[in-house]
């Protein structure tokens, strides 16, 4: 199991320095989660979910608001700009495709739940269906 969060981590990690390296690239600024390449409703479910961290008087996870956006948050905001995506990307349909066949894998994983072999196969394939999309 470690190894598959293992992995999972790095992915997610990477995918979320990618949105923020390729929309920061594109706005020439660092405080580009404030401007319209971040839908609204994505802004107020993270707003949403830091309140909650802090109304729980736990630290809060990250300082960074897209540490907060879900898998399928990030499939939604690399979609509504494609114009600065899609010259890394070579389809914008598989790109969603990827992004929720990783969210349905995440949950069993980042809740320490043991993956079925089919699944651990499927991590598999998509993690390389992920690279394949950069090609």
């Amino acid at each position: 199991m470690a190894k598959h969060y293992e992995v999972f981590y790095s992915l997610e990690k990477s995918i979320r320095e990618l949105v923020a390296q390729t929309i920061e690239a594109a706005e020439k600024r660092e405080d580009w989660w404030a401007s319209t390449r971040v839908p609204s409703n994505i802004q107020a479910d993270v707003a949403s979910r830091i309140q909650k961290e802090l109304d729980a008087g736990v630290t809060r996870r990250s300082l960074d608001e897209l540490d907060y956006t879900t898998f399928g948050e990030l499939s939604v905001i690399i979609a509504a700009n494609w114009d600065i995506f899609g010259g890394l990307f070579n389809s914008k349909k598989a790109v969603e495709k990827v992004m929720a066949s990783l969210n349905a894998l995440r949950n069993p994983i980042a809740h320490c739940s043991p993956l079925a072999e089919d699944e651990e196969l499927r991590l598999q394939l998509t993690v390389r269906d992920w690279f394949r999309l950069m090609e």
